[in-house]
């Protein structure tokens, strides 16, 4: 089809080109009212009749004649319609993101930061973004809920949805725990609402983003002075189940070597028994004995010789 257009409008160029630079006299005057008759046909007859719908939007065809909006939308490319009877309305389906923040450098120039409530009741301003789609089979009917443009549906509808869905998440949680370990979790549960609620207009959302949180400064100075607080107990803590590791590590080893020392007197006072019960007076002959060179003492005085030999008298 679109081949076709472009070849009619090129053969149109062309017989608009050749009435203007053809011969003189009644048939360059001739050729040029022809030409002319052609723009004018192209311009006002042809041309109305042709809509072009740009890449990443549909088209929604509104009948004029009181027939409301045709629910299939017309994809990129050309197509032929009834002037007279209907009228095409563009719609972006590429993702798009809405900006809404304190910052009139950002999103809009005016005042676009979300206020809600904590569950303390404390006033909380934040600074949000959303990136989102549209459904292209849905796109109809959302222009039959709105008749009007996306960019004042994002500032109108949408805005007001994720106003709802983050008071239901962040109203029921306290400043402190969005601000810190919850801060994750409020985005994703806020997310998942928000897509609930658009879900139905064919609105599809690709990322939440939490970009900035104010709370009065009264609130903040007191969640600044608790955060030191449990870090310094925090420290103290590490420090005293540290010191009783170690008190209870140097316990653990004086023991062990206690025991050790216990059990090796315990070992050789065994090995002392067993020496004492061991030793006999005909075991220590016998190694006196084994040590003798074979002569006798030489003593005096009349002392008496250690080892008895066999036969041997006592000494009167």
């Amino acid at each position: 089809m679109v081949t076709s257009i472009d070849s009619t409008l090129e053969g149109l160029r062309s017989s608009t080109r050749n009435s203007l630079t053809g011969g003189s006299g009644g048939g360059g005057f001739r050729r040029l009212l022809i030409g002319a008759a052609v723009l004018f046909v192209f311009f006002f007859v042809i041309k109305p009749t042709v809509a072009y719908i740009e890449p990443g939007h549909v088209g929604i065809v509104i009948h004029r004649g009181g027939g409301g909006v045709d629910p299939q939308p017309l994809g990129p490319g050309f197509h032929f319609r009834n002037p007279a009877m209907t009228a095409i309305q563009e719609y972006p389906t590429f993702m798009q993101t809405l900006v809404l923040t304190k910052d009139a450098t950002e999103g809009s120039p005016n005042n676009d930061e979300i206020n809600v409530n904590s569950v303390e009741g404390q006033p909380l301003s934040l600074d949000v973004s959303m990136s989102f789609e549209l459904d292209p089979t849905k796109v109809p009917a959302l222009y039959s809920t709105f008749r009007t443009d996306v960019t004042t549906i994002a500032h109108g509808f949408i805005k007001q949805a994720i106003r709802q869905a983050l008071q239901e998440v962040v109203g029921n949680e306290e400043i402190a725990a969005i601000l810190g370990p919850k801060k994750a979790e409020v985005v994703t549960r806020t997310q998942t609402l928000l897509q609930k609620k658009l879900d139905a207009y064919g609105i599809e959302v690709r990322q939440f983003t939490l970009n900035e949180f104010r709370a009065p400064k009264a609130v903040m100075d007191a969640i600044s002075l608790k955060n030191v607080m449990q870090q310094q107990s925090l420290t103290a803590q590490n420090e005293l189940q540290k010191n009783t590791f170690q008190a209870q590590g140097d316990s653990i080893k004086a023991a062990g070597r206690a025991k050790a020392i216990l059990a090796e007197a315990e070992a050789q006072a065994k090995a002392n028994d067993l020496l004492s019960r061991s030793i006999t007076q005909t075991l220590v002959q016998y190694e006196m004995a084994k040590r003798w060179n074979g002569q006798m003492p030489q003593v005096t005085g009349g002392a008496m010789p250690m080892m008895q030999l066999p036969g041997a008298s006592k000494p009167e």
